[in-house]
């Protein structure tokens, strides 16, 4: 069974930057396709980020142009950069698998964007 666990949360500032990871207990991404979803408190978990087995990328309106997805196949590790943070960013972060595999989530990190 496949596990994921994110890492790289933290605190940052409005306009700050953080790198969130998600690494894979095996090699998945030949098989499935990868996506951020976020979770802030009192609301549903939302869709912020997508990069499919063959390498295309989506993003939310919420995140586009300051998110970027990617993937280090050598690392089982699926990343997502994010700039220029803001207040409304607050939110714990999962990664999910899907599609070759049942859907497979990770525990979550938490990123927090104060001043």
């Amino acid at each position: 069974q496949v596990q994921l666990m994110e890492s790289g949360g933290g605190l940052v500032q409005p306009g700050g930057s953080l790198r969130l990871s998600c690494v894979a207990s095996t090699n998945i991404f030949r098989i499935a396709d990868m996506a951020w979803y976020r979770q802030a408190p009192g609301n549903q978990r939302e869709y912020i980020a997508g990069l499919t087995k063959g390498g295309s990328t989506s993003y939310s309106d919420s995140v586009k142009g300051r998110f970027t997805i990617s993937r280090d196949n050598a690392k089982n590790t699926l990343y997502l950069q994010m700039n220029s943070l803001r207040p409304e960013d607050t939110a714990v972060y999962y990664c999910k698998a899907t599609g070759g595999l049942p859907n497979t989530w990770g525990q979550g990190t938490q990123v927090t964007v104060s001043s």
